[in-house]
């Protein structure tokens, strides 16, 4: 079956089984079949001459500008976001986010940057693209349309995260993009949180939607994979600057991506599920100051949350009642079900320290204790809350 074979529009957990299964792709098997290549032969001069040169976007030129196995996955990315014109993959997710800031900034340009930001997009700001001389200036993640105050003459791309992967406080992205567009000023999006499927930030009016694929796209905590999609007249500045810094992804990699997107609807509805339900029994816990999860009232921008998206993923934060370092550490090492490890959206549960006076800039907050960061994966929430109910016994021994 393909898309266009009904005149009904489909849901997204159709599409994400459907989008980029295209015939000519799959040979009339399932799965696109891996293509690796680096070489790519011509039948004449004549030939490659007529394919060597301009847009070489789905057709085959050279293997770092991408095969069907890469071309799959990218369109079917951009069916998830209604309005956009193409996808760009990359190895990462701090890749594609270099890229798509690269594509839109020139030296002496100022890119406004949310405070909340992933902090190797902050890195990037204050390392390479400082060298580059690109200013950046930092803004309170709930500032919405007051950010037209501080757009200047050299403003020229705004970079959003919501909600922040930190503090989950959740932004105005349409308020942003009003004031931005009237100044002709770029957007960008870090919606890996919420996905196209809670969010879709092309229709929302966002220039360039921007995932870190390694997480929900994958799922399954085994590659690492990025990718931006560019509204319409948005993709060929970014596709050049991709060329241009030699960004591809393997095929095997975005074959494995394509494998996590036919479930990523099943999945993120119970990552949302188990995720909520232990939110909300964590803040019935005395032990417990604090939920930041945009779903839950209280949370940072939860009206927005409420406004603009069609759900939840599984990861947020909360913050304990009092105690110290070793009070967070006594709660966390005693965890059995859930490991200590960096990035979310896989399969299973994540517990990590969450410190961000460090990190923060503008929207310094003052928390009653320390902050500890969950992704909740696949297993019964049941035996996650027994699991977090041994750590707070450990963390209570010590307050």
């Amino acid at each position: 079956m393909n898309e266009h074979d009904t005149d009904r529009p489909l849901d997204d957990a159709t599409r994400v089984v459907q989008a980029g299964r295209r015939p000519e792709w799959t040979g009339g098997i399932v799965n696109p079949p891996v293509w690796r290549a680096s070489t790519i032969l011509y039948d004449s001069i004549a030939d490659l001459r007529a394919n060597g040169h301009g847009d070489t976007h789905h057709r085959l030129y050279y293997g770092r500008r991408g095969t069907p196995t890469q071309w799959s996955l990218a369109d079917a990315l951009t069916s998830l976001e209604p309005g956009a014109e193409a996808t760009f993959l990359y190895p990462s997710g701090v890749a594609a986010v270099a890229a798509a800031l690269l594509a839109v900034l020139s030296p002496g340009d100022e890119l406004l940057l949310v405070d909340s930001a992933y902090e190797p997009t902050r890195g990037l700001a204050s390392g390479l693209l400082k060298r580059f001389g690109i200013t950046t200036r930092f803004y309170d993640p709930l500032i919405g349309g007051g950010i037209a105050d501080m757009i200047g003459e050299r403003t020229r791309a705004i970079f959003m995260e919501s909600p922040g992967s930190l503090t989950f406080e959740v932004q105005d992205v349409p308020a942003i993009v009003a004031a931005a567009r009237a100044r002709g000023v770029v957007t960008l999006l870090d919606n890996t949180w919420a996905t196209p499927l809670f969010f879709p930030a092309i229709a929302h009016g966002v220039d360039y939607s921007i995932l870190a694929a390694t997480k929900y796209i994958v799922g399954h905590s085994d590659v690492m994979m990025g990718s931006v999609t560019a509204s319409q007249g948005r993709y060929a500045a970014l596709r050049d600057t991709s060329y241009q810094l030699g960004q591809v992804t393997s095929p095997d990699d975005a074959w494995l991506g394509s494998r996590g997107l036919r479930t990523m609807a099943v999945r993120l509805d119970r990552h949302q599920q188990s995720a909520l339900e232990i939110a909300r029994w964590l803040q019935a816990r005395p032990e417990v100051a604090e939920v930041l999860h945009p779903a839950l009232p209280g949370c940072p921008g939860h009206e927005l949350w409420q406004r603009d998206f069609k759900g939840s993923s599984g990861l947020f934060s909360f913050v304990l009642n009092g105690g110290d370092e070793a009070a967070r550490a006594a709660f966390i090492d005693a965890l059995s079900l859930f490991g200590i490890g960096y990035s979310w959206g896989g399969y299973e549960s994540l517990v990590i320290p969450v410190d961000v006076a460090r990190i923060r800039s503008v929207a310094r907050r003052a928390f009653p204790g320390p902050l500890v960061r969950l992704q909740i994966g696949l297993e019964a929430p049941g035996d996650l809350i027994a699991d977090l109910e041994r750590g707070l016994a450990a963390y209570r021994a010590l307050t």
